[in-house]
Formats: C-alpha cells, structure tokens, sequence
C-alpha cells in the first residue's frame, strides 16, 4: 500500500503541468543570491520569520510539499506557481484565472506577511511562497502560453533521454553542467556587476512576466532532438534569469519589509 501511495504522489506531480520549476538546485540558486542582496530590515524580519533556515531551503518547501495529500497541496496550491499569457498578449489583458496563479498568490502570501494578526506559521508559509513563486517566474516557461502545459507537451530527446521542454528549462540544462547550487551561486553571484544588480532591483512582478514571456516565444527548438548546441544556445538565458530572479527576491522583500 505505501508503494502505490508513493507512486500515484510521483504521478501526480508529474502531471501537475507547469507546477514545478527551475528543480531543487534552481531555486536553491535564486534564494542564495537574494541573501546577498538583503536590506539589514529584511535581513531581520526574515530571521524571526524563518528560524533555522535560510532563503535557500525556503525556496524549494512548495515543490516539496506537493507530495502531501492534502487537498490544499494536492488542487488548491497547484495553480500558484505559473501564469498564463498567450502570445501578443499582456497579463494586464488577461487577468487571472477563478482559481487563481502565482501573481493572485504573490499578493495574498504578500497581505499575510504584512498583517501583524496573522501567526508565525501563516508567515512562514507566505515567506516560503513568495521566494518559491519570485523564482518561477523568472523561468520562461512558467509564463505559459495557454497552448501546451507551459512547454510539458513538447515532447523531445535531451541528450538522447526522453524529456518535455519544460523539464528542459525546469532543471536538466542546469543539471547537465553537474554543479551543487552552492557552486552555481558562487559562480553566478561574482558574475552581477553592481551595475546590473542595480538595474534588477525591480519589485513589479508585471515587469518579470512580460520579460518571461518574451523570453519564452524564442525557445522552442526547431528539432526535437537537443544536445550540446541548445545547451550553448540557452545556457546564458539560464544563468541570467537566475541571476535576476535572485535579485528580484531580495527587490522584493526589501519592499516588503522596508
């Protein structure tokens, strides 16, 4: 019985679509280098928020909690980690589905972190989300456009393994290098000039989708076989959006907490 538990959690976040992205080591990698970017003010406020645990490992705890049963995690939480924008299209024009998605979740988990009522674990979970869901959308794919599960449904070969474009960009150009996310921070941070960390530091998550989306319309390959070649093509889009994603957590929380 607990293997056909375990496996029907594993099928079920298999075909959550666009729920999961960047991969453990992505996210790791944005929380990593929001810390950097941190105003003495948020640096405390998070401390008293996350007890033990740095933005890192708060960045993956959604991901990972997909596995519980619940129907919060199972149904309700499964929207809130992409939006949908359909090409020639902005948010704006869009608005946000009945259930919801990552922008409806970004202001909720925003109001509960700013509300002095409300308890250390509803702050907790809103902390979590909020680095988690800053993340997302700085992975193109998580700004879908309504077509095709925000790329799940491109089938293809990644260096001759069977995959989907979405777990391309989710984690297998990133885990192809064969770094921890430790040294992929390391790598990334002493990369951002003050300039560009100066540039990035923009809070406004409408400024974040429009440069996915766009971002998104360049990247489905002309082959479904992709190997060294779209790995050299992509791999500097990946780098800088998880460099930006990183700032953008810290822009963010700095506001929040300012």
């Amino acid at each position: 019985m607990k293997i056909k538990t375990i496996v029907i959690a594993i099928a079920s976040i298999a075909l959550s679509g666009q729920a999961v992205a960047w991969g453990q080591n992505g996210h790791r990698v944005t929380g990593a280098i929001a810390e950097q970017y941190l105003t003495p003010q948020a640096q405390q406020a998070i401390s008293q928020i996350l007890v033990n645990e740095d933005l890192a490992e708060a960045s993956t705890y959604p991901d990972e909690m997909r596995a519980d049963p619940s129907e919060f995690w199972k149904k309700t939480a499964n929207p809130w980690h992409y939006v949908t924008v359909p090409a020639n299209k902005t948010y704006q024009e869009v608005g946000a589905p009945e259930e919801g998605d990552a922008l409806t979740a970004l202001s909720q988990f925003t109001a509960s972190l700013k509300d002095p009522q409300a308890s250390l674990a509803d702050k907790q979970l809103a902390l979590r989300f909020i680095v988690h869901i800053i993340g997302d959308l700085h992975q193109p794919l998580h700004v879908g456009n309504g077509t095709d599960k925000g790329g799940n449904d491109v089938k293809l070969e990644f260096f001759w393994q069977d995959s989907n474009l979405h777990r391309v960009w989710d984690s297998e150009l990133i885990d192809r290098r064969e770094l921890s996310y430790t040294e992929w921070t390391t790598i990334l941070s002493r990369k951002i000039s003050t300039q560009q960390a100066k540039e990035w530091l923009v809070a406004d998550p409408q400024v974040w989708i429009k440069e996915s989306g766009a971002i998104r319309d360049t990247i489905y390959p002309s082959s479904n076989k992709l190997s060294w070649d779209y790995l050299y093509q992509q791999m500097p889009t990946v780098q800088q959006r998880l460099q930006m994603g990183g700032v953008r957590i810290a822009a963010y929380l700095n506001q929040v907490f300012k």
